[in-house]
C-alpha cells in the first residue's frame, strides 16, 4: 500500500468515464468476480469498492476503496478502529459510503464475537482471549470487559462494565459482583485493552484485580483470569502467574 502504483488512474478515469463499476469491463467488476469467484477471491479493495458501489469523476470505485485503506495503512484491522469522520477524510467517502463500510465492519466483528461466545467452554487463557478480543481490538480508548461464566466454565454473557480508564473509581466492583448474582455465575474472567498495543500491566491493573479477586472471594465467586488485550495480542495474568 506504500506505493503510489496502486493511485493511477486509467485513461478512462481521467476522460471522466469510469466513476461508476457500470463502467468497468465486465472482467474488471468486483460484484461479477464475486458471483463468478466467491467472496474469497476478492482483494481487500475489490471488497471495500463493493460497498462504497460508486465513484466519482476523479476516481472509481476501487480507486477510493485503495484510499481509504491507505489511510489505514493497508492494515483491516486498523480500518476497523476509523471513526466515521476520519473514513470521511478521503475525499469522495461521505457519510453515507463512510456508515456502510463501518456498518460492515461493525457485522464482522459481531460474527467473530458469537463464534468465540458459542465455544462449548472455555479451557484456556487462549479460549478466553477469542472471546473478548473482538470486542476490544478497534477502541481507541480503554475499555473493561467482564466474562460470566457457569460452573461449567460456558459463557454466559461477555459485558462492558466502563469506558476510558483503569481506576477503581471507573471500574466499579459492586456492578461486576451484582452482575455475577443476576446471571448465576460463581466464575468470572476479567479483561481490558491497551490501545498503545503495550502489553505490560500497570499497577492500576494489578490494583484493581487484586480489588476484585478480593470482594468476589467474600462471595464465593473466582476470577479466573485478567486478559490484557493489546492490537492481535493478549497477556493472561493467570498465565503470567499474577493471579
Amino acid at each position: 500500500m506504500g506505493s503510489t502504483q496502486g493511485f493511477v488512474i486509467s485513461e478512462a478515469v481521467a476522460m471522466g468515464e469510469a466513476g461508476s463499476i457500470r463502467n468497468w469491463t465486465e472482467e474488471d467488476r468486483p460484484r461479477e468476480k464475486m458471483l463468478a469467484r466467491g467472496a474469497g477471491s476478492l482483494t481487500d479493495s475489490e471488497l471495500l469498492a463493493i460497498l462504497i458501489s460508486s465513484g466519482t469523476r476523479e476516481h472509481s470505485a476501487l480507486d477510493l476503496a485503495k484510499m481509504v485503506l491507505e489511510l489505514a495503512h493497508g492494515d483491516i484491522g486498523e480500518l476497523g478502529r476509523l471513526s466515521i469522520p476520519e473514513l470521511t477524510q478521503v475525499k469522495g467517502i461521505g457519510e453515507a459510503r463512510a456508515i456502510t463500510i463501518s456498518a460492515a465492519l461493525e457485522l464482522g466483528r459481531r460474527r467473530q464475537f458469537k463464534e468465540g461466545i458459542e465455544r462449548a467452554s472455555i479451557s484456556s487463557s487462549r479460549d478466553a482471549a477469542s472471546v473478548v478480543m473482538p470486542l476490544m481490538n478497534d477502541h481507541n480508548h480503554e475499555v473493561f470487559y467482564v466474562v460470566y461464566l457457569n460452573q461449567g466454565l460456558k459463557v454466559i454473557k461477555a459485558e462492558k462494565i466502563s469506558d476510558g480508564g483503569m481506576t477503581a473509581t471507573v471500574v466499579d466492583v459492586r456492578i461486576i459482583l451484582k452482575n455475577a448474582f443476576l446471571y448465576n455465575s460463581n466464575q468470572i474472567i476479567l479483561a481490558h485493552n491497551h490501545p498503545s498495543g503495550n502489553l505490560k500491566p500497570s499497577e492500576a491493573d494489578k490494583q484493581i484485580t487484586a480489588k476484585i479477586r478480593e470482594a468476589a472471594h467474600l462471595m464465593d465467586i473466582k476470577v479466573l483470569d485478567h486478559i490484557i488485550v493489546g492490537g492481535n495480542a493478549y497477556l493472561s495474568f493467570s498465565d503470567e502467574g499474577l493471579m
